[in-house]
């Protein structure tokens, strides 16, 4: 069975873009404690509120291409498992992270002052 280019493709994509934002997210960054920005220049509440935004968003295109698949609009199951594989990564990866924030503000809360 020849894998369709463009499904192929997609999955080169969502490869390269998933290996930048971890090579990205490993980088250190030095910034002094007055500067309240990231090394992208946005702060903290802004990057986590586009990260959210970005999960959001590919949800809501699984939903839609399930939606299409089954009333039998779309046929190209590679496009859809795709998709179905990147929401369900992009949600395992914020509820590890939910779950390490929590974690580090129990941590945080056990400290006395």
């Amino acid at each position: 069975m020849a894998i369709n280019k463009l499904a192929l493709d997609a999955y080169q994509s969502a490869l390269t873009e998933g290996l930048k934002l971890r090579q990205e997210a490993t980088k250190p960054n030095f910034a002094g404690p007055d500067d309240r920005s990231t090394a992208n220049g946005r702060t903290f509440s802004e990057t986590v509120s586009k990260a959210l935004g970005d999960v959001n968003q590919m949800q809501t295109e699984k939903n839609t291409m399930i939606e299409a698949f089954a009333a039998g609009e779309n046929e190209n199951v590679h496009e859809l498992m795709i998709s179905l594989q990147k929401a369900g990564l992009a949600m395992s990866m914020t509820t590890a992270v939910r779950g390490k924030v929590l974690e580090a503000y129990r941590e945080l809360s056990k400290i006395t002052f």
